[in-house]
């Protein structure tokens, strides 16, 4: 697919949320899209592997929309009226295989044929009832090679049919089949993928059958809306990810709990992948580990695994507070092709540092990442508290304060850095130059040697914020003894849009560029700065002090400008005496 079919998918699926969620909050009815996608992801992966499984013996079906077979060539005979046969066999019910001659017909028993012709079964469900004995041995196999199963009446291809047939079962199978996927398929790590996902909430009806309505006409727009277009990883995270930045215009203040713009998500992988000590040599072939600690829904972890490749990380390190966000952001891997053994989240708070792994003491052992990425929540308020004080992350520079977190998620990411690692975090322009616990932070680390750069973004790029940011590149062995500032504030250095700045691909590059080059100075732009220089203003590192963008006002050259008056007099002076003439000539007084 090109990149339009992306875009144009994206666009197709936000205007089916944008129709169906009604009054629903934009967050509620993301959590029932962003599932929905990402269960038609796992089922057309789980299909394809089963079919490669099955090889010969993957059975060949008539289509989901087509007419029953014809009596008498191996086609079941529909239920008596008044009666119901189950879609799929009981659990312990032995099902008699087909006939031979008629394998790979529908079964005698489990479909069901509507008045409009319609057939209820998938392939793989057509070898379930032929296969009673040897299904557990399949989902066995699956389970090593895919890592999950899923029931063929969980299936996307089932769920849609249910869908277009208006069928009431619908939102008893879903709520079966998420149930499944928790307990039954996934190891561990995966359990409560689900959970955040109420199909019983009063917001999608006030009864059983009012809310399986609902989910029948989403569930069958979004069907429809896919009908047209690929679906491997890369269309389907793509979509999910583009669903992700929409619903984030629309939640306000609440999308910085897990989201950040592509275009600032690339600046900042576009800086830790690069060679840490010497950044013109180019990218970085491989990152053994990275670690984002308060990852939101993942695309900045993404988004450098984007950058590097699929083989380019060794694994994934994720850490997320939010339930909800925690859950989006597993999906979020999943569906842009990422194996569940290559990467990790963790749900958890990271200020207090939850994640036992995290805990070890001995050196040896301890984890340690090549690359660090963060965008956590803005002077957020915590509660630090003695035991903090005396936590290895914190001991040795101090506490942040109460009012604001921004130093404390710092330095809890900068504690797990490689010694030639980078760490790239956002935050306000506050931690830049505001006093007390963080102005003896701020010191400490300028003293260490550790902060290498500084770059100052345009305000409102942020769905969460309008205020301006700044981006903190930090290393723990830096050969110069300077930091670098970039000043990238200046209306020329981003487009202006109607709810938002937006930086564009020459904007983002030129940053990356300067950040490559490490010029000594670029006018209004950049300026290396010795540590001499900002030990004289105090260890304050507020921007405008080293790089202004106030445009300078052009100088005056005095004599010339006198000249210039003169020869303006003397005109005027001329222009009076003839404009006096004709007045005398008028007998009209002569002006003064």
């Amino acid at each position: 697919m090109t990149e339009q079919d992306h875009k144009q998918l994206g666009k197709i699926l936000w205007d089916i949320a944008d129709q169906l969620r009604g009054a629903m909050n934009a967050d509620d009815f993301r959590d029932y899209m962003l599932s929905f996608l990402f269960l038609r992801y796992l089922s057309d992966n789980y299909e394809t592997a089963a079919q490669k499984e099955l090889g010969p013996d993957y059975p060949t079906t008539p289509p989901l929309r087509g007419t029953p077979p014809e009596e008498g060539k191996n086609s079941p005979t529909p239920p008596e009226e008044g009666k119901t046969t189950p879609a799929f066999p009981k659990e312990g019910k032995t099902t008699p295989a087909f006939p031979k001659e008629g394998k790979n017909s529908p079964p005698s028993e489990g479909w069901q044929a509507k008045p409009d012709g319609v057939v209820h079964l998938t392939p793989l469900a057509v070898w379930y009832t032929q296969n009673p004995a040897d299904t557990t041995d399949f989902e066995k196999q699956m389970r090593r090679k895919m890592h999950y199963v899923i029931q063929p009446e969980h299936l996307w291809s089932h769920i849609a049919q249910l869908a277009r047939t208006q069928n009431n079962d619908l939102l008893r199978t879903l709520q079966k089949g998420f149930q499944y996927i928790e307990e039954e398929s996934f190891s561990s790590t995966f359990s409560g993928l689900f959970s955040e996902i109420n199909l019983n909430s009063e917001k999608l009806g006030k009864n059983y059958t009012a809310r399986n309505t609902k989910l029948c006409t989403i569930i069958q727009k979004i069907s429809e809306g896919l009908a047209e277009f690929s679906t491997d990883s890369d269309t389907l995270g793509d979509a999910y990810e583009y669903l992700i930045g929409q619903f984030a215009s629309g939640s306000g203040k609440k999308a910085g709990e897990f989201y950040t713009p592509q275009e600032i998500s690339s600046i900042l992988s576009g800086i830790v992948t690069l060679d840490s000590q010497d950044p013109t040599t180019g990218n970085r072939t491989h990152l053994y580990t990275i670690l984002d600690f308060a990852c939101g829904s993942g695309s900045l972890l993404l988004n450098i695994r984007h950058r590097l490749g699929p083989q380019g990380i060794g694994k994934i390190y994720g850490q997320e507070k939010n339930i909800t966000t925690y859950n989006l952001a597993r999906m979020n891997m999943l569906l842009h092709g990422v194996k569940d053994t290559e990467f990790e989240i963790y749900h958890g708070d990271s200020l207090t540092n939850e994640w036992e792994w995290l805990k070890e003491m001995n050196p040896a052992k301890m984890p340690k990442f090549d690359a660090v990425v963060a965008n956590p929540p803005f002077s957020y308020r915590w509660e630090p508290t003695e035991t903090l004080g005396q936590d290895i992350r914190f001991k040795n520079y101090g506490l942040a304060p109460k009012s604001a977190a921004d130093f404390a998620f710092l330095l809890h990411g900068f504690h797990y850095l490689k010694d030639d690692g980078v760490m790239a975090i956002i935050l306000p322009h506050g931690v830049l130059f505001r006093g007390g616990a963080e102005e003896r932070i701020r010191t400490k680390l300028l003293k260490d040697g550790h902060i290498d750069t500084v770059i100052g973004l345009p305000p409102n790029l942020f769905y969460s914020t309008g205020i301006p940011v700044c981006i903190l590149v930090l290393k723990k062995c830096k050969k110069s003894d300077d930091v670098l500032f970039i000043n990238a504030s200046a209306p020329k250095n981003f487009e202006k849009r109607k709810r938002q700045n937006y930086l564009r691909p020459c904007d983002i590059n030129k940053i990356l560029e300067t950040y490559k080059s490490r010029p000594k100075e670029e006018d209004g732009y950049a300026r290396l700065v010795t540590m001499a220089k900002i030990e004289t203003e105090g260890y304050n590192l507020n921007i405008s002090r080293y790089v202004s963008t106030a445009q300078k006002e052009p100088e005056i050259d005095l004599q010339a400008t006198h000249t210039e008056l003169e020869a303006l007099t003397q005109k005027i002076e001329a222009a009076k005496d003839k404009h006096n003439q004709f007045l005398v000539e008028l007998g009209l007084p002569p002006l003064p």
